[in-house]
């Protein structure tokens, strides 16, 4: 518990007279969250609401990067495709990220400075891909939990506690749609969305490039979550509770 906090780089920000944000996506690498649920993050911004990305590392190394500047630059650009207001990068070790209290701190620090309703994450772990995805789960499980305590201010630099309304679990494209030990599933209509997220997958050049047809891979793996649902293009969530409904009607016939 001694070990410091390191400290985050803000890539995106919104003004200090709009500083709170909606909902917040984790992911444990630049690219994460775009592959998961930049559709929706695109969307529920066209619809007004406020939303933000935590990068927990920098991604790096990898293969086809440069360096660590190239891949900074690119999850700037693919915030910009998506139209998020804020991007935080946490500066925890890429490859070697640990579930422990500094990771956990590190990111309950942001919800508590940025106030999300909603916060978003892995949901399972992705075989046979980087473990620090499980890890990242394990964190941003913690940080929801840790955002709310009382009595522990001298961790969190007088920020106030903040409870997250509602936290949900996303997969990476080509994983599942149904995530196994999890009941509560949903799928967002993503339709209209679809190009802006290809785009900020796109934005990645040092980690896409190289593989071949992925736009048309990502494109179809969203036809057919989507098909599921009845829309043309979707992606997959599964709540970490249930959560009930006041509106019935509207809530199922929102489309």
């Amino acid at each position: 518990m001694n070990e410091p906090i390191p400290l985050p780089t803000d890539l995106l920000l919104p003004t200090e007279t709009e500083s709170a944000l909606d909902v917040i996506a984790v992911g444990a690498h630049p690219d994460d969250v775009e592959t998961a649920c930049g559709g929706t993050l695109a969307k529920m911004v066209r619809q007004g609401y406020r939303v933000g990305i935590i990068d927990l590392t920098d991604g790096e190394p990898t293969p086809h990067c440069p360096d660590v500047a190239t891949r900074l630059a690119e999850s700037i650009r693919a915030a910009e495709c998506l139209g998020v207001h804020a991007r935080v990068q946490l500066n925890l070790p890429n490859r070697t990220l640990m579930d422990g209290f500094v990771a956990r701190i590190a990111l309950a620090r942001q919800f508590r400075r940025f106030r999300p309703r909603i916060v978003m994450g892995f949901g399972q772990k992705t075989a046979m891909a980087s473990p620090d995805h499980w890890q990242a789960m394990q964190i941003t499980d913690a940080a929801v939990f840790y955002s709310r305590l009382c009595r522990w201010d001298e961790h969190f630099d007088g920020a106030s506690v903040h409870a997250v309304a509602r936290q949900l679990y996303f997969r990476l494209a080509f994983e599942p749609d149904v995530m196994p030990g999890e009941s509560h599933h949903l799928i967002v209509d993503v339709g209209d969305c679809l190009e802006q997220k290809l785009a900020s997958i796109a934005a990645y050049a040092s980690q896409f490039d190289h593989k071949p047809k992925i736009a048309d891979r990502i494109r179809a793996a969203a036809l057919v979550t989507g098909s599921q649902a009845g829309c043309w293009a979707g992606e997959s969530f599964a709540s970490a509770h249930p959560y009930s409904v006041s509106d019935l009607v509207r809530t199922v016939m929102s489309v």
